[in-house]
């Protein structure tokens, strides 16, 4: 749920360093002008081996703000209902995961942009909460190996990428993820969306990241089944969300061509621009399907938030 606007830590410009081989990929809109350098096959932090078993992935409802640590109003048994199935997704991976690659709502670049930080800051990207909503810590390390592997796959796919190392975790993963993974001990990183916002592009991308499920990395995106702020708690849209929820719903359980045809095509949904004024919370689900490939999805969540459906979807 989008709340406000990057406050205390100053991003950094993405950093230039070279330009991607030519390969082509589904949308030129996700063509940039700066990269990342490449990684070698076997980056710190990222084994090129077959994990003991392939690695799922999942996109899911982050929430409003710092929901669950501060009393926000929302109603107490939606608020423990999505709670519970945050600190569920911990138990997702068959074995524990060598790192975390969170695809967050909250951070949009002209090319796929890759956190490098050792130690990632917190970026407390929102405004108007209690005082104590901005002394949450969730101190996970980074995985700049990780995220040099990340680069590499994205650049082979024709993507031009970027870094940032001074960029801190955002609301999209250290509020969930500190349900998660409380003791912050797992390596992370974050990848930006497309500021393009093309819904074939972030399904490119997600394709691109499908090797490192073999790798041990988690790939999660964080994001809203439904989002439209106005439209919160507000009785008269919920026949909006819940004809929205179900569609997609429907084209995540799709086989993959026909799941990734509709995905592209959202905005012919009903009531797509009712429950997604802008796109950006939809768009984590893309690249989660991207990543997905020929796997069955699950619906792992669906409840009411502040009085609106959201879903959690999983595959592998």
């Amino acid at each position: 749920m989008a709340v406000g606007k990057e406050s205390v830590v100053t991003r950094r410009d993405a950093i230039t360093a070279g330009i991607a081989g030519a390969a082509s990929i589904a949308s030129a809109s996700a063509l940039g002008t700066g990269c990342v350098d490449a990684a070698s096959p076997n980056p710190d932090g990222a084994s090129t081996g077959k994990a003991a078993g392939r690695m799922p992935v999942a996109f899911f409802p982050h929430g409003g703000g710092p929901w669950p640590f501060v009393d926000l109003g929302f109603d107490k048994s939606e608020v423990g209902k999505l709670a519970d199935y945050t600190r569920s997704i911990a138990a997702l991976a068959p074995t524990p995961p060598k790192a975390l690659l969170v695809v967050s709502a909250h951070w949009e670049e002209s090319v796929p942009t890759l956190m490098t930080a050792e130690r990632p800051p917190i970026l407390y990207d929102y405004y108007g909460f209690p005082a104590e909503s901005y002394q949450i810590e969730w101190p996970a390390p980074g995985a700049p190996g990780v995220a040099a592997r990340v680069a590499s796959l994205l650049q082979s796919a024709g993507f031009r990428t970027a870094s940032d190392d001074r960029r801190g975790f955002d609301h999209g993963t250290f509020v969930p993820l500190k349900l998660a993974y409380p003791n912050a001990e797992i390596p992370t990183v974050q990848l930006s969306l497309i500021s393009s916002l093309d819904p074939s592009a972030h399904l490119a991308m997600g394709r691109a990241l499908t090797p490192l499920r073999d790798e041990g990395v988690l790939i999660l995106g964080s994001g809203m089944s439904f989002h439209n702020l106005r439209a919160f708690r507000d009785k008269r849209y919920r026949v909006a969300a819940q004809a929205f929820d179900e569609w997609l719903r429907d084209a995540a359980m799709a086989e993959t061509g026909e799941r990734d045809r509709r995905l592209v095509e959202w905005e012919g949904a009903p009531s797509a621009r009712d429950s997604h004024p802008r796109e950006e919370h939809l768009l984590p689900m893309m690249v989660v399907a991207g990543a997905a490939g020929s796997d069955a999805a699950t619906i792992a969540y669906n409840e009411p938030f502040a009085g609106m459906p959201l879903s959690a979807i999983h595959y592998g």
